[in-house]
Parts: C-alpha cells; sequence; structure tokens
C-alpha cells in the first residue's frame, strides 16, 4: 500500500500568525512540507504546537497569512474539506460501536457504497494488524489497541496528509516505543505527508525526516534529527534536543583562538566569528564526547559527585574545577564511583560554542 503522487502533498504556511484576544501566540512562521515527508513539531509545552497543527487541520482559525495543501489555498475552508485526517491523544472512539462499526462510521456518512467501505475497513485493519480485533468494542481493547482503530479510522478516509496530536502520550513507556515503530512503519507503507506534534523529543528523533523545534510561537531551527542535534542553532536547541542534554558551561574567549574552561585551556580548530578576547561565551558539549581516562593536552578535571549504572551505559554527574556541573555518558572503560577524580578528554571537532545571548558562534 503505497501513496500516489496525488496522495504525497505539499502543505506551506506562508507567515501565519495567530492572537487569542490581544495575546499572539504564533508569530508569522513560514514552512514548507514537502509531499511524503514526515515533519515532527516539538517544544516545550505552551510553545504553540497544537495551535499550529490544529490551524493546518482548521480546527483553529488564522488570523492571518495562508495555508496551502496541494496546491490549494486552504485557510477558510472547513476541516471536511482540507483533504485531512487527524488523530488526536483521546482516542475519540465511539464506545458503543464495535472496532469494525467505527472504522467505518465515517464512510457511510460520505454514503460509500457498502461493498466500498468493507474493503477500505478491511485493508486499514490488515495493515494496522487489528483484524481480531473488528467485532469488538473499545471498552475490550487496551489503550495501543484503541490507538491504532483511531489511526485505522483516518486511514480509511484516504486524506492528503494525517496529522497527529501527541497520540501516545497517555500510553505506558513500552508501549511509546511499540506504537512509534508502528507509526513509522505506516508511513513508509503509505507514503502520506505527515505532521506530528509531540513534546517528547526522542519521538520526534525516532520519527521525522525532518524536526521543526518551536519556542513561544516562533521556529527555532528546523533539520534532519542529526542536523538539529549535532548543529544547534542556538542553546534553546542545543539543550532541548538530546536526552541527556548538552552540558552547557561557562567559558573564556582568549587570543589565539582559544577558550579557558574549568582550569584547562582548549584551542579551537578555527577562528569564532563575533567573540572578542576575554568575552564570557557558552561551551556546548555532548555527554558521549566526554571520555574519561588518562590525563591528556585537552582535559578538563573533575570530580564525580554520582555514577549511574545503567548496563551498557553509565552517567557520571561530575563538577569541574570551576563548579560546573557535566554529565558523561561512558560506555566502556574503568569504573567509577562517587567521589572519584577523572580526567575528561573531549575531541576538538565536537565542541560548539554559543553567545551569552545564545546565538550559535560558527
Amino acid at each position: 500500500m503505497t501513496g500516489s503522487a496525488h496522495e504525497k502533498a505539499k502543505i506551506e504556511l506562508r507567515d501565519v500568525r495567530k492572537s487569542f484576544g490581544s495575546v499572539n501566540v504564533i508569530h508569522g512562521l513560514d514552512l514548507t512540507i514537502e509531499g511524503g515527508e514526515f515533519v515532527v513539531f516539538v517544544g516545550p509545552s505552551g510553545c504553540g504546537k497544537s495551535t499550529l497543527l490544529r490551524m493546518v487541520a482548521g480546527l483553529e482559525d488564522v488570523t492571518s497569512g495562508d495555508i496551502f495543501i496541494a496546491g490549494r489555498d486552504v485557510t477558510d475552508l472547513d476541516p471536511s474539506k482540507r483533504g485531512i485526517a487527524m488523530v488526536f491523544q483521546s482516542y475519540a472512539l465511539y464506545p458503543h460501536m464495535s472496532v469494525r462499526e467505527n472504522l467505518a462510521f465515517g464512510l457511510e456518512m460520505a454514503k460509500t457504497p457498502a461493498d466500498e467501505i468493507e474493503r477500505q475497513v478491511n485493508a486499514a485493519a490488515e495493515t494496522l494488524k487489528i483484524v481480531p480485533l473488528l467485532e469488538r468494542r473499545p471498552g475490550q481493547l487496551s489503550g495501543g489497541q484503541r490507538q491504532r482503530v483511531a489511526i485505522g479510522r483516518a486511514i480509511v478516509r484516504k486524506p492528503l496528509a494525517f496529522l497527529f496530536d501527541e497520540p501516545l502520550s497517555n500510553l505506558d513507556a513500552e508501549l511509546r516505543v511499540s506504537m512509534r515503530i508502528e507509526i513509522a512503519r505506516l508511513h513508509r507503507e503509505l507514503g502520506n505527508t505527515m505532521i506530528y506534534v509531540t513534546h517528547d523529543q526522542t519521538e520526534a528523533m525516532t520519527l521525522a525526516d525532518r524536526i521543526v523545534v518551536l519556542r513561544d510561537g516562533r521556529i527555532e531551527q528546523v533539520g534532519t534529527p542529526r542536523e538539529v542535534y549535532e548543529d544547534p542553532n542556538n542553546l534553546f536547541v542545543a539543550g532541548f534536543i538530546g536526552s541527556p542534554r548538552m552540558n552547557i558551561v561557562d567559558a573564556v574567549y582568549m587570543s589565539g583562538d582559544r577558550i579557558g574552561i574549568g582550569g584547562a585551556t582548549i584551542p579551537l580548530s578555527h577562528p569564532v566569528a563575533g567573540a572578542t578576547e576575554g568575552e564570557t561565551i557558552k561551551l556546548g558539549i555532548r555527554p558521549e564526547h566526554l571520555l574519561p581516562g588518562e590525563r591528556r593536552e585537552i582535559s578538563l578535571r573533575a570530580h564525580i559527585d554520582f555514577a549511574e549504572y545503567l548496563g551498557s551505559t553509565r552517567y557520571l554527574y561530575c563538577n569541574l574545577a570551576g563548579g560546573e556541573s557535566i554529565t558523561v555518558e561512558q560506555r566502556e572503560g574503568s569504573d567509577f564511583s562517587s567521589g572519584d577524580e577523572v580526567w575528561l578528554n573531549c575531541d576538538i571537532a565536537s565542541l560548539r560554542l554559543f553567545s551569552s545571548a545564545g546565538e550559535r558562534l560558527r
């Protein structure tokens, strides 16, 4: 089951704004989502991601700007005429209907012929592996099964695009992992354009072709999971994407393209535009890019406050000489304990520098 060229609908937001009275919540966003792309909106609570999704769906009015789906201006169209299907975190199933009846309901309301309804319901059930559940009612299903039915109800509508609003937030951790895999497989099989909203950056990293990082109704960065993880535009993105989060510590920019941090001097691989000698800047480094071991040319001395053992991975929560907290991800090597002193070696290429205002220095 693959998406046709017609199904792979491009979605365009052009200077889209949303205000509730005098409060502006979406500030002139421009975004193009290519046909067949899986894009995830991610950000903290209140950043505007669900509001933006509801504007695409037509469930929220646009204060100004335009929304196009498959080349058609849908800004003022009713949700039913936009060619989209939405899946919510609340499954919104009819409790008195069987799974089969829930899947068929929208098609029946559209006066679809009975044989076509049966064909589409069975096809969706096969795709989602819920054929054995068709005669059950929602109350007899687990949370994961109910979410599959909700997705199936969207599939039978044959939409141009799927919109997911935190669909897994009501599930337990283990089930969220398996449902992420199911949704990724579904996108691969259907090929439709999909927009997925979550506050969980792990979901964003594992599902997205591209991630849109939002804060306070503005886009902070758009990029592939690798781009936003390895090359963040600012401190907010650096700190939000990644678990554990990127270490951010104060450093002093020195002459000769060096920085001073935690009692050590680290040479940089290239001059940094926008930094002046003696200026305090922010240094970012991922926990996996710090290697405990023997002292080398570029090493930071640290005191281990707490060592956390997680099987294949250990996390060392350390303090540098200047008192800065820093987290180390260790996958091999010596065992360390709370109270140990350790040298942390880092690769210069892994360092990310930011201005005191939080903008990336390159």
